[in-house]
């Protein structure tokens, strides 16, 4: 099920992690996981779709080599 970036947060929150920490544990840039959360930026391809995928926020698969996408 996906969860709301308000429920990513919480959920977080919950467990003591900041957004921050969660993006260097997770080699995204703190501040474009902000900008996610806060959806100034849509998560359509490259790195705001890896962030929101791996936030749960985004139904997705994440694809480290694009040349193999439709493989």
């Amino acid at each position: 099920m996906l969860r709301t970036p308000e429920q990513a947060r919480a959920e977080l929150q919950r467990k003591g992690v900041s957004v921050t920490q969660w993006a260097v544990s997770n080699g995204f840039s703190p501040n474009l996981v902000f900008e996610v959360l806060a959806n100034r930026r849509r998560p359509t391809r490259g790195q705001t779709h890896q962030i929101a995928v791996a936030l749960g926020i985004k139904a997705g698969e994440i694809v480290t080599d694009p040349r193999r996408a439709l493989a």
